[in-house]
């Protein structure tokens, strides 16, 4: 079903922008460029500054790079200065990367709050919990009243110096995390109270703060917020003094990424280079992964060419071969694409692994009878001959064997080397399953055939 908030016309689309999410006007924008380059710079031209930056967050990444290199100092400066900490701070690394000039005048442009905001979060590795957080937060201290801190929220919002609140932080005087209550549990209380009465009156645990340090690794966070629902993530630095938030959508942003870089590193494809419009480049590196695949092809052709003689003799060996093969690499994809997936969300360990392994051999041995039974039955009805049933059918149970448990170990070993599972699982586990495949259909032939 088509998106009714897609507008293919720049002006219509400039007309309509109060009444349009950042992420359908950036969709609207992918159609028009497709269309005409100049109308894509015209809207972001004509663009109210309040919500350019968000636009172009939402922008893919090569549109966002060649809007920030059209697009004016003074247009960004103002765009970006509409921005949370965080996203202002993105922007500005990615301009950096492209023109580090434009960058620091764009910077030198900015209120001197917001210099320093970007400045503490630019310190942070780029998988570090304190590079996704934003410092504007609604925070309170504990001999503050309820009323007070309502009123200075209040005066935030109509300022818009806040947005997307769905608690306060409660802190002490030396600004360390005490406490967090949802604002649906805040608005029932007593405004004349403070913090400190609610929190004493409180059973201990229940208004205890989930706070990560700034310097836990990203995956970490994304993990604790699938596994505990959480909306947002409070970040705590040195004796849990509160320096920011994560928020859900940031998270989203993470998972995202995580998976695509997984799905694409499966495949043997770069990101990076895919979002590239240089075609020859993109084309190399594929063709690295494809010259790995190409030496994987001639091991198994040298494993075959060991028993030419057996091929001749028995001429449905070739045309049987194939479906060996396929089956063992399609049983190993289905073990690698769970197991890779799995060691990514956590769910399996290394110290846990070998149940892991044992369960995706026993799945593969259960489907290598299975398939060696139905495959053995076939051949035999198809080439009228018993042993050449029994013979892929033995296979089948070899190879099927062997692609479950290099499909369930290879992703293992790779991660107890620190190496990525997801990088150069596939290649290995096609090198195994072929080579087996046709050496043991190969070899049972040779021995049960002639």
């Amino acid at each position: 079903m088509q998106n009714e908030n897609i507008i293919k016309d720049p002006n219509e689309l400039l007309e309509k922008l109060d009444n349009l999410h950042p992420s359908d006007i950036a969709y609207s924008l992918k159609k028009i460029e497709n269309e005409s380059e100049d109308d894509f710079f015209y809207v972001l031209k004509t663009m109210p500054d309040e919500i350019l930056g968000e636009v172009l967050l939402e922008l893919p990444d090569n549109l966002r790079e060649a809007a920030y290199e059209e697009l004016s100092i003074e247009k960004l400066t103002d765009a970006v200065d509409e921005l949370e900490s965080d996203d202002a701070t993105d922007i500005i690394q990615e301009i950096e990367e492209i023109d580090r000039e434009k960058a620091k005048e764009i910077y030198e442009g900015l209120e001197e709050q917001d210099k320093k905001e970007i400045d503490w979060l630019r310190r942070y590795e780029e998988d570090e919990a304190g590079a996704y957080m934003q410092t504007e937060l609604f925070s309170a201290k504990l001999k503050e009243t309820i009323g007070q801190s309502i009123k200075r929220l209040k005066e935030a919002k109509a300022e818009d110096a806040l947005e997307n609140i769905h608690q306060v932080f409660v802190v002490n005087d030396d600004k360390s995390l005490i406490a967090s209550i949802l604002l649906e549990d805040l608005i029932i209380f007593d405004f004349d109270k403070t913090y400190e009465e609610i929190l004493n009156e409180a059973d201990e645990y229940k208004y205890k703060p989930f706070k990560v340090s700034d310097k836990t690794h990203i995956d970490e966070v994304a993990k604790h917020v699938e596994q505990y629902d959480l909306s947002v993530v409070a970040v705590v630095g040195y004796q849990d003094i509160l320096m920011g938030r994560i928020t859900s959508d940031d998270i989203l942003d993470v998972i995202e990424q995580n998976a695509t870089e997984q799905i694409y590193q499966l495949a043997g494809v770069d990101e990076e280079f895919e979002h590239e419009d240089n075609l020859i480049n993109t084309a190399k590196k594929r063709a690295i992964w494809l010259f790995l695949n190409l030496g994987t092809a001639i091991l198994a052709s040298l494993v075959i060419g060991l028993f030419d003689q057996t091929i001749q003799a028995y001429v449905a060996l070739a045309i049987l071969m194939p479906i060996v093969a396929s089956m063992g690499g399609n049983a190993g994809t289905q073990t690698l694409a769970v197991m890779v997936r799995q060691l990514a969300l956590g769910d399996i360990e290394l110290e846990n692994a070998k149940d892991a392994v044992k369960k995706e051999v026993f799945i593969s041995l259960f489907n290598g009878f299975l398939f060696a039974l139905i495959m053995g039955v076939i051949a035999w009805i198809w080439f009228d001959e018993k042993l050449l049933g029994l013979v892929i059918g033995l296979s089948m149970i070899v190879n099927l064997f062997s692609a479950g448990f290099f499909g369930a170990s290879i992703p293992l070993i790779l991660k107890k080397f620190k190496i990525d599972p997801a990088v150069g699982s596939t290649v290995l586990l096609t090198t195994v399953t072929d080579i087996v495949g046709f050496f043991s259909f190969l070899m049972l032939a040779k021995i049960i055939l002639l």
